[in-house]
């Protein structure tokens, strides 16, 4: 029993720890510049557990991949960053506008959105488990929302179950928000990616 709360308290403080590290590099880095690099860092990091490398050292392994893939992360980070632009502009002209449009207008938008924030749910975990450029793990991540809903709708499930239990206690989402993100749809995006390379071998 004791071995078994150690071991548990081991982890918590763990994703604690990464979460502490994807705030501060991502504000070392001015946000802009820093969140892709911490981001890609912490999945990276958390990919090692899920396949049993648990003993690599914390900081200095994030610092390392947060270095190593400082450029090419960022450069997925402007893509990412206009396309942001590009719907939250639309989202708002469409708030502003709502009474002149029709409500059937909306829908591509909002479809748009939806594409969005699931290619956003695989990007990282495409980033992180192939060697891939740029366009290719953005070709890839799109590939798997294709081919992937299952996992994906277990993973927006996940998501927003623990959303709502952040809505009830705030505290959690500053200390554990980013890695337990990491870890949800890192876990689920492994198991489809090895379900994906299963179907190709045969």
């Amino acid at each position: 029993m004791g071995r078994a709360l150690y071991s548990i308290l081991e982890w918590i403080t763990r994703f604690a720890y990464i979460n502490v590290l994807w705030i501060f590099f991502t504000l070392a880095g001015g946000v802009i510049l820093g969140l892709f690099p911490a981001t890609v860092a912490m999945f990276s990091l958390i990919r090692q557990w899920l396949r049993g490398n648990s003993d690599m050292p914390i900081f200095p392994s994030f610092w390392n991949y947060f270095k190593e893939e400082f450029w090419k992360s960022n450069r997925l980070g402007i893509i990412f960053y206009l396309i942001a632009f590009i719907v939250g502009f639309n989202l708002i002209f469409l708030h502003a506008n709502i009474g002149e449009l029709l409500t059937w207008t909306s829908a591509p938008l909002l479809a748009g959105l939806l594409l969005f924030i699931l290619l956003i749910i695989y990007i990282f975990p495409t980033y992180v488990h192939y060697d891939l450029n740029v366009l290719k793990i953005i070709k890839n991540a799109f590939f798997m929302i294709l081919v992937s809903p299952i996992h994906s709708f277990f993973i927006i499930i996940s998501l927003a179950a623990f959303y709502t239990i952040v809505s009830v206690i705030p505290a959690l989402g500053l200390a554990f928000g980013a890695s337990f993100y990491s870890f949800i749809t890192l876990w689920f995006a492994l198991h489809a990616f090895a379900k994906m390379e299963q179907k190709q071998k045969r």
